[in-house]
């Protein structure tokens, strides 16, 4: 492995990981409540949501970054593809309380497991989908 391919996987991987950043703070001001008071507290719902939108958001930054020869293209498309995740997420939710009274965020702060791993299939299912359109 030459020295130009270690240098690329090092600005790769941080520009990767800065993105991730990124996405996972907007992802925050979207969220209502406090993702990292919730985790510290020992919410279990909390932070098994979270886990599976970070796997979510990780899976699109990988697949877009694996199709792409241009680090700024891989970008470009991974926070895209996040916010396309958001609005889709956002649907979904809004057709679950409405048709079903199911409110996952609700659920998901209280700390029921139900209502975390539906939301976060949410973002993962998301991500597969999407995924396979790049």
């Amino acid at each position: 492995m030459a020295f130009q391919d270690i240098l690329r996987i090092l600005v790769w991987t941080g520009m990767g990981t800065v993105l991730l950043c990124v996405i996972m703070f907007v992802d925050s001001l979207f969220t209502p409540y406090k993702d990292m008071e919730e985790i510290k507290k020992g919410n279990t719902a909390v932070t098994t949501r979270f886990v599976m939108k970070l796997l979510a958001q990780g899976y699109i930054l990988s697949s877009s970054i694996a199709k792409t020869d241009s680090l700024w293209d891989g970008l470009v498309i991974s926070f895209v593809s996040f916010i396309i995740l958001l609005v889709i997420e956002w649907i979904v939710r809004l057709v679950l309380r409405r048709s079903f009274g199911l409110k996952l965020d609700e659920g998901t702060k209280e700390g029921y497991m139900p209502h975390a791993l539906f939301g976060g299939s949410l973002h993962i299912v998301g991500a597969l989908i999407i995924s396979a359109c790049l």
